[in-house]
């Protein structure tokens, strides 16, 4: 019992220190980069994508929407103003996909939106509600770029 002890107090005092040891340090140059708050958060607006109302289209002129679409998500994430997105799996409540666009308001969300070719035919629908998350979000584009063997 008593070996029990100590190995569970060594255990326990080895994962304290090495908890210690990995905390990240507060790196103010990048919070401010980021625009990231006291919380290190920041406002976005999250998108949701789901099926339009265009259902006449044909396949060679959903193809060429669909070519714009992405795009229009590779020019908007090089400018900075898409910091994800990317498409739903098959569900049955017609969401297609989701943007989270680097931008504060509605107003600016709305201007993005009217950008891609898949939403002006009616093929997407939008819908936008402001969303509050990680100032580190918008890393993501600039991660992905080293991770991804084939690109869009």
């Amino acid at each position: 019992m008593k070996n029990s002890l100590i190995i569970l107090a060594i255990m326990l005092f080895s994962t304290i220190g090495f908890s210690q040891e990995t905390e990240a340090k507060y790196d103010e140059a990048l919070a401010k980069s980021l625009h990231a708050d006291e919380y290190g958060m920041k406002k976005y607006v999250f998108c949701l994508l789901k099926s339009g109302t265009n259902t006449t289209a044909s396949k060679e002129e959903t193809k060429k929407l669909f070519e714009g679409h992405m795009a229009n998500i590779n020019k908007l994430a090089k400018e900075g103003k898409l910091a994800v997105a990317g498409p739903f799996m098959k569900n049955d409540r017609n969401y297609r996909g989701i943007y989270i666009f680097n931008v504060e308001t509605i107003e600016e969300a709305k201007a993005l939106v009217a950008t891609d070719p898949a939403i002006k035919a009616n093929l997407l629908e939008a819908e936008l509600t402001p969303w509050y998350c990680t100032a580190a979000l918008q890393e993501t584009v600039k991660i992905h770029e080293k991770i991804a063997k084939t690109k869009m």
